[in-house]
């Protein structure tokens, strides 16, 4: 260890991924069977996006076409957002994949943003009529919870409150 390194510099170093630097060969093999796996893991979610939004046409199509014609009841609409929020937390669920495997560590703020939309998907589909009380409850205390998780990262890291800056390249604009 450097001399002069801070603590913050060996806390953040001590979290790294799968680096192919290891001294050990072992160690090095098996960190290069776990990069192939996760990027086994990235195609198959690319393949699950691709088939999640073929369902989603499928399925809006299917009722679309029911009569009465170009008519969508409640429950159509909620079965369609469901379907659509599914699509895209497969899409976050996809960016953090391919952001681990582009820096080798879990981006824990996009994880639970990414926890956050999968418990507002089951919020928003909801059928309050035959849920019990205390399963509303709980999933409130969750969406709570994580909330307040979220907030406590982004307060921590300031600089990165947008998720789009944690995958993207770009600079940040005023």
């Amino acid at each position: 260890m450097q001399p002069n390194r801070h603590r913050e510099d060996v806390e953040e170093n001590d979290h790294a991924g799968l680096t192919t630097t290891q001294q050990d060969p072992l160690i090095k093999v098996l960190h290069r069977i776990i990069s192939y796996a996760v990027r086994a893991l990235s195609v198959l979610m690319a393949l699950v996006i691709l088939w999640g939004v073929a369902d989603v046409v499928y399925v809006l199509y299917q009722r679309l076409v029911q009569p009465p014609l170009l008519m969508l009841e409640i429950q159509d609409l909620l079965a369609t957002f469901g379907a659509f929020l599914a699509v895209l937390i497969a899409i976050e669920i996809f960016i953090n994949i391919t952001l681990y495997l582009r820096d080798d560590v879990i981006h824990v703020k996009l994880v639970i943003a990414t926890a956050l939309m999968a418990v507002a998907r089951k919020v928003i589909v909801f059928d309050y009529q035959t849920l019990d009380p205390g399963y509303i409850w709980a999933t409130g205390a969750l969406l709570i919870a994580l909330g307040i998780t979220y907030w406590l990262v982004a307060w921590k890291h300031p600089r990165k409150v947008l998720l789009r800056q944690e995958y993207t390249d770009e600079p940040r604009g005023r």
